[in-house]
């Protein structure tokens, strides 16, 4: 295999953007994969509209629990995920949006924050290293997370532009200890057509 062949490997070769979602009739997904996949990774797709009804607790609860069983590098688990289970912590949450997404991000039942820990404890008598693996090992975190919400019917949208000074405040975190990699919106989606204005 070339470098070059090995360049384009598993991105799309799409001339220009495309429909994320292409359906068809009844609804159907038209997404057509290069080589055979299992379904749920056509399924997963980020929505921005959401049914804005309250989801059973134990349904987020599994989603971390996938997230939890993610690979990481010498099993460190650099990850950390936060979510409002009261309203006014959801409120505080969604504050730490950029604006174009809280409307649509306000009608998601669930709002969490993935974080990632980005140093380890460093040989004994020194202080805390980089550990380069960190964002890598949170976004394998977040593919069993979105993966796993498609089993009871749930989607998942992540977003990197955030109010990053007001969530490291929201969330009471130091920068010098983690990383906010991105807030995400976990629900039920609906037709696109029902995006608020």
């Amino acid at each position: 295999m070339a470098i070059s062949d090995a360049l384009v490997s598993g991105s799309p070769r799409w001339p220009e953007p495309v429909d994320p979602l292409p359906k068809g009739p009844r609804n159907q997904l038209l997404r057509s994969p290069e080589a055979r996949v299992h379904p749920v990774f056509l399924e997963r797709w980020s929505p921005r509209s959401f049914i804005p009804e309250p989801i059973p607790p134990e349904e987020p609860r599994s989603l971390f629990e996938a997230a939890r069983w993610a690979p990481s590098a010498n099993n460190v688990q650099p990850w950390l995920f936060l979510y409002a289970q009261r309203s006014e912590d959801r409120q505080r949450f969604l504050e730490g949006l950029h604006p174009r997404n809280r409307a649509w991000a306000a009608r998601a039942p669930v709002l969490a924050y993935l974080l990632a820990r980005t140093h380890l404890p460093g040989p004994e008598g020194t202080g805390p290293v980089p550990n380069p693996n960190a964002r890598f090992d949170a976004g394998a975190a977040w593919m069993a997370l979105a993966l796993q919400a498609r089993f009871p019917g749930l989607s998942t949208h992540a977003m990197g532009d955030l109010e990053r000074p007001g969530v490291y405040s929201i969330l009471g975190v130091s920068p010098e200890e983690f990383e906010i990699l991105v807030g995400i919106a976990i629900g039920r989606s609906r037709d696109r057509d029902a995006l608020p204005p």
